[in-house]
């Protein structure tokens, strides 16, 4: 059996803590797109914890963690991560890296940070962590994958034919120095013996457990908003972020996924460029008192440590994300934060050249959407911890039901609070 968590809109929903959960009772965790720039922070007996690239399993001693093929993987900082939650008392997971994964190599990173510097006042807002110079490179089929560490000729071939057109660019574009590839071959040798143990057959290895009927669960990274080819699209990752997208970059059939639970916000945030159109975006002092209550340490990226943008819950754009990902089950995460408020906006329609409509649209169609509010009342008491559902406000029970109404996708897990336990389970009323 497969089930898929997955991001309803911009990244930052708090699926970290719903993986965390799921995964107890789970035989294999795989995480299969994305980079290390973005986080799942999880908070258990052991302490905080910020993930980039290991699989929320890791604090599980019965859980295989699988890296999939689709992930961009940066050794470094894999290596980095694994030995910090080590030493913070965490045994050692369970672990194994997709021999056909792709590297993520310093000249990503490079890459990446000089564009932003070319575009100036147009930059994307990348985390400069080198993701869309990665996917660009696997799909002009001049990537590296893991299995040719161990193949020396192959791999410095392949390292070769890459820096012929990267140091063009360095040199001629970004006015900026050549990289040397026997220098960089040396540094793959290097890291390919940190991770020498845990480099095996994924693929092989996921199959064989679906034959054996065990429980996986799929990680996603960012949310729908996020996908290059359904979401805001430029202002998007360069990885699927879509359930759909499991079935390549973890390699398993289509067929075996059964469940896909989405997750959302009880209100919006999103990290990225001020550019991007975020139709309910709070402003001013209301928006700061919200980005300091949120999450659970304020409104900040996992990876980034950038302030999120915050807003008013958009049931036009989580209706959407909801939609394209397949949701089968939502979990509704940070309702506690609103618990300050004597009103609750809820965006339900979007004004476009003067008509309202509750369909998500194109980018330059949302660059000119203007938000319709439907004013709902708070609850005005602290329910952090709560983990009865039927125990909660009233009015905190209205305002589940009126997203649930909105989005069209059941609500089924109303999270109380950042730490795993602080959780209440409902019957969907759809």
């Amino acid at each position: 059996m497969v089930k898929a968590i997955v991001g309803a809109n911009w990244g930052d929903e708090g699926k970290g803590k719903i993986t965390d959960m799921l995964a107890e009772s789970s035989d294999v965790v795989i995480r299969f797109q994305g980079g290390a720039n973005a986080g799942h922070t999880i908070i258990n007996d052991r302490g905080r914890f910020a993930l980039h690239t290991l699989p929320s399993g890791a604090f599980y001693p019965h859980v295989t963690n699988i890296i999939g093929n689709g992930v961009a993987l940066d050794i470094r900082k894999l290596v980095d991560e694994l030995r910090s939650i080590t030493d913070q008392g965490v045994p050692a997971p369970n672990l194994i890296i997709s021999e056909r994964a792709q590297l993520l190599m310093p000249y990503h990173k490079l890459q990446d940070a000089y564009e932003e510097e070319r575009l100036g006042g147009k930059a994307f807002g990348s985390t400069k962590s080198g993701i869309a110079p990665f996917y660009s490179d696997k799909y002009a089929k001049i990537g590296i994958q893991v299995c040719d560490l161990f193949h020396e000729d192959r791999l410095m071939e392949r390292l070769t034919a890459a820096l012929a057109i990267k140091n063009v660019l360095f040199q001629h574009l970004y006015h900026k120095p050549a990289l040397d590839a026997q220098e960089l071959f040396q540094q793959l040798l290097a890291l390919r013996e940190e991770i020498r143990p845990y480099v095996g057959d994924a693929v092989g290895f996921v199959h064989q457990a679906l034959k054996e009927g065990k429980t996986i669960l799929l990680e996603g990274q960012l949310g729908s908003m996020k996908d290059p080819d359904l979401g805001i699209f430029p202002m998007t990752t360069s990885s699927h972020t879509l359930a759909g997208f499991g079935c390549v970059g973890a390699a398993v059939p289509p067929t075996a996924v059964e469940d896909v639970i989405c997750v959302t916000k009880a209100y919006s945030s999103s990290v990225g460029s001020h550019t991007e159109p975020f139709v309910s975006e709070l402003l001013g002092e209301a928006g700061d008192e919200l980005r300091r209550r949120g999450g659970d340490k304020g409104e900040f990226g996992a990876t980034t440590g950038r302030p999120r943008r915050v807003g008013w819950f958009d049931a036009v754009a989580t209706k959407y994300g909801c939609m394209v990902q397949g949701a089968t089950k939502v979990a509704l995460t940070c309702l506690d934060v609103l618990g300050y408020l004597d009103e609750i906006k809820v965006c339900t329609g979007y004004e476009i050249d003067g008509k309202v409509t509750d369909v998500f649209p194109v980018t330059p169609l949302l660059m000119k959407a203007k938000p319709v509010f439907t004013t709902l009342p708070g609850w005005k008491c602290d329910i952090r911890g709560c983990k009865d559902y039927e125990s909660l406000p009233q009015q905190a029970k209205d305002y589940v039901d009126f997203l649930e109404a909105h989005i069209g996708a059941p609500i089924t897990m109303v999270s109380s609070g950042p730490k795993r336990e602080e959780m209440t389970y409902r019957t969907p009323k759809l």
